[in-house]
């Protein structure tokens, strides 16, 4: 168990460093966003980092807790969610980053880099420290 801890520790310390290096560059507005594009790189790879992370963790929690194998990474937050480790609003707001994720990771189509802005600017930062403040009692 003492390892697993440790594996959740460094996962969540590397999260808030994903964190502090995406809001140590994000532009205090959309404009100023959308015109630099080494600032849209780098905030859409650390999108990218953040949500892989935090996926990562969830699996390592689902191991050390022996819970349900999950078929895909959006299970996973059900399975969170269903062993009242994270609520269901929660489960539903890291499933839509995932999905956001998956659109920057993957380029399925044109990114729209005024909802990659407003996902980092109201969602993402703030839904990920709740996921890291709801698993830290476990």
């Amino acid at each position: 168990m003492k390892m697993q801890d440790d594996r959740i520790k460094d996962k969540i310390t590397e999260i808030e460093q994903f964190i502090g290096e995406l809001e140590s560059i994000f532009p205090f507005d959309f404009e100023e966003y959308k015109s630099d594009f080494k600032i849209k790189a780098v905030c859409e790879r650390n999108f990218e980092k953040i949500v892989e992370a935090v996926i990562d963790l969830v699996f390592i929690i689902i191991k050390e807790r022996k819970l349900k194998i999950p078929e895909d990474d959006e299970s996973s937050f059900n399975i969170l969610r269903n062993e009242n480790i994270i609520s269901e609003v929660l489960a539903k707001k890291m499933k839509e980053a995932k999905g956001m994720r998956n659109v920057i990771a993957h380029e399925y189509g044109k990114i729209d880099d005024e909802k990659v802005f407003q996902a980092v600017n109201e969602e993402l930062i703030s839904d990920v420290r709740e996921f890291l403040n709801s698993i830290k009692y476990i």
